[in-house]
């Protein structure tokens, strides 16, 4: 059985993904399960075990500057054409609801059968053969309500976690430079990331820093400062290299790496070697959940039910304004402390 798993959104999309496929393997453990993501997001599932082969298209908006339209979708139209020649039995649109532009790709590709989402009166329904009408019966996660799309292939039951998995040399390359700090080993290791994508999800630098001060009189942690480096009024990639440098200005004295990280797996190894992280939702809550890490997350104007961290111990702070600028630091000091209780509790003795 050849099954081509389509996920063309973002990082957090495609990490929630990953308790479907974990799910697909162990139901089908000889099958060979394929993944079409795009070039933004397939670091997600690099030396993940379920996925026998990661198929990454660029899209036009995420072309290098030194590539042309044209060009990229004369890519993308090579690799579907051979995909279409591994002949797939199942394509699944792991999303919701309907997904039209998935569903294009899938029928460039030509399996056997298509699974996905169908909503009435949306174009093109028709070509999904193994349908799932859409319509969740109460508030789903996200994880929870794309798995449904495996029933009609025989699984069901609980989604399992979501699998993220850092390459062993970034992972290395961050624990390095870690140990190349003048610092006193400590028992806990915070990771604190600061970008974040939608202005309501941005707290500010002020805050984070005197969270930092905190945590370490506390609990005597260090810490990595991770963001999305960049000026912030890049249009395309706005970045936080201010808003980083006000941060690590006024903690001279506090054990703090600064970790930019201008590519995915970087992330993905800086985020593995922590203890616990404090972010914002987005990508970054995604893939430390991903890699089973305790999170504490600052929800601004964003459905905390469907998007909170999935499989993992965490406590969501969202204010009633939907702007997480209105999160105290007392607030954050209470919420972290409460999820390090729950994590030492949940620890095996000895």
């Amino acid at each position: 059985m050849k099954i081509l798993v389509i996920r063309r959104d973002n990082i957090g999309d495609l990490v929630c993904t990953t308790p479907l496929i974990a799910a697909l393997r162990r139901h089908f453990p000889a099958a060979e399960i394929r993944a079409l993501v795009n070039s933004y997001n397939a670091a997600v599932l690099e030396n993940n075990p379920d996925v026998d082969a990661i198929h990454a298209y660029t899209k036009a908006k995420h072309r290098p500057p030194h590539q042309s339209v044209t060009r990229a979708y004369w890519e993308q139209l090579k690799m579907f054409a051979g995909l279409r020649r591994q002949h797939f039995d199942y394509a699944i649109l792991a999303g919701a609801p309907f997904l039209p532009r998935a569903l294009k790709l899938a029928r460039l590709i030509k399996p056997r059968h298509i699974v996905g989402f169908t909503e009435p009166g949306k174009r093109g329904t028709r070509h999904i053969d193994i349908a799932v009408p859409y319509g969740p019966p109460r508030p789903l996660h996200e994880v929870e309500d794309i798995f449904r799309l495996l029933a009609p292939l025989g699984v069901q039951g609980q989604p399992p976690h979501a699998r993220v998995f850092a390459a062993p040399s970034e992972a290395d390359r961050a624990k390095s430079r870690v140990e190349a700090q003048a610092w006193r080993p400590a028992p806990l290791l915070i990771g604190i990331h600061i970008s974040a994508r939608k202005p309501s999800q941005r707290w500010p630098a002020e805050s984070f820093a005197e969270l930092i001060r905190q945590l370490h009189r506390t609990q005597a942690a260090t810490f990595m400062l991770f963001w999305s480096p960049g000026e912030s009024d890049n249009p395309l990639h706005p970045g936080d290299d201010a808003k980083a440098e006000a941060i690590m200005h006024t903690l001279p004295g506090i054990p703090v790496l600064a970790y930019p990280t201008r590519e995915l797996g970087q992330l993905i190894g800086g985020l593995s070697i922590c203890d616990a992280i404090i972010c914002s939702d987005g990508g970054a809550m995604h893939l430390a959940a991903g890699l089973g890490k305790p999170l504490l997350c600052l929800f601004g104007k964003s459905d905390a039910t469907r998007w909170h961290p999935w499989g993992v111990p965490h406590r969501v702070l969202q204010p009633a304004s939907l702007d997480v600028s209105d999160i105290s630091t007392k607030d954050a000091m209470t919420a972290f402390a409460a999820l390090l209780r729950e994590v030492s509790s949940r620890a095996p003795e000895g």
